[in-house]
């Protein structure tokens, strides 16, 4: 019965490999326990980017690994999310309401959007959507910018949230499990309740009919217009979905930081980073979208400190020491990022399961 609940649950699309069960079930855990187990901020911050990051990177693989899209909008809808929520409460107060008013905006300008790219680009080949996106993606960083009254301009534009999403929210008097419950950990699970939802959504999208559809068109676009299926439907819904779930996650950021900025929402190394991580996880599948979230964001977090230790351990080699320098952290998870693709070319979970898929198959003869 639990077998079929948990096929049921996952779409009937399990990890299929035993390794990939495992580190599933620690990002699990981690996520989970991460407020009472950890009391610094900054592990708290790492846990709210996986949970949030898994659902951005996952929708945009329904674009790039399902439909064989080329985005460079994605980020674009991640700030339309961010930045209509902290517009709204800017302007209204913080209020639940106003939370409503801003997901909604968001919600419709990424919608009319999406659409809009979709009609103008899709009709005719995959290059000229993907240089539609670039083009719509910067102009409406340039805008972000202009609007500086509204935005904040370069300045981003902080906001309060409802009183119940604040650190001064007490909604226990006594430690729960020897952790004090505030506002802000009710907003941590809040979006860890919101993205694991979002995740299971993109799981059953991807494992339906629709999914499939999506994949035929992906391997042979000609073929599947053959079989009848309307070819320009499927990849304006899809592109549509990908948006409003990438619209949400930046709704769910912006209530985290309390805070929206261009460079931490539509700039261009955000678009970067979603690219990054999909292709370590690897391309095709949602459950990519975790390891690879998680191997970006740990490092982004930790390799700095790993770093400054080593580099400090390495003070009696002058030319090793400046190598190993918190600064240089970039140049190591590039390398690191080079390793990944050459050693595992269909990302970890497609490595996890090739290894798994030898092994049952050495059993079977």
């Amino acid at each position: 019965m639990l077998k079929n609940l948990a096929s049921h649950l996952f779409s009937d699309d399990l990890p299929r490999s035993k390794w990939l069960s495992l580190l599933l079930l620690a990002v699990l855990l981690y996520v989970v326990c991460a407020p009472f187990v950890f009391s610094g901020a900054r592990s708290l911050n790492v846990a709210v980017t996986i949970c949030v990051f898994l659902v951005l990177v996952g929708s945009f693989d329904l674009l790039l690994g399902y439909s064989g899209m080329v985005s460079f909008a994605h980020a674009m809808f991640y700030g339309i999310g961010a930045y209509g929520v902290a517009i709204a409460l800017h302007l209204m107060g913080p209020g639940w309401g106003a939370i409503l008013v801003g997901v909604a905006a968001a919600a419709a300008t990424s919608a009319l959007l999406s659409i809009l790219m979709a009609l103008v680009s899709l009709r005719v080949k995959a290059i000229f959507y993907t240089m539609t996106t670039l083009a719509v993606a910067s102009a409406f960083g340039a805008l972000v910018l202009r609007l500086s009254e509204l935005t904040g301009g370069d300045d981003g534009r902080s906001f309060k949230v409802p009183e119940l999403l604040t650190p001064g929210f007490r909604p226990f008097e006594e430690p729960v499990f020897g952790l004090n419950f505030t506002g802000k950990t009710l907003t941590y699970y809040l979006i860890l309740l919101v993205s694991v939802a979002l995740f299971f959504l993109m799981l059953r999208i991807v494992n339906s009919r629709f999914g499939r559809v999506l994949e035929a068109l992906r391997e042979n676009e000609f073929r599947a217009e053959a079989l009848g299926y309307r070819t320009l439907a499927y990849r304006m819904a899809i592109n549509t979905i990908a948006a409003l779930i990438a619209t949400a996650a930046g709704v769910l950021m912006s209530l985290w930081l309390r805070y929206v900025g261009p460079q931490t929402t539509v700039g261009f190394n955000v678009m970067l980073n979603i690219l990054l991580m999909s292709v370590i996880g690897g391309l095709g599948t949602v459950y990519g979208a975790i390891l690879g979230v998680v191997l970006f964001v740990v490092a982004e977090n930790y390799l700095q400190l790993v770093l400054l230790k080593a580099s400090a351990a390495a003070a009696g080699f002058p030319a090793i020491s400046h190598l190993l320098e918190p600064d240089r952290w970039l140049l190591w998870f590039g390398l690191l990022f080079v390793l990944v693709v050459y050693f595992f070319p269909t990302g970890l979970v497609g490595r996890l399961r090739e290894v798994a898929a030898r092994g049952h198959n050495g059993q079977a003869h």
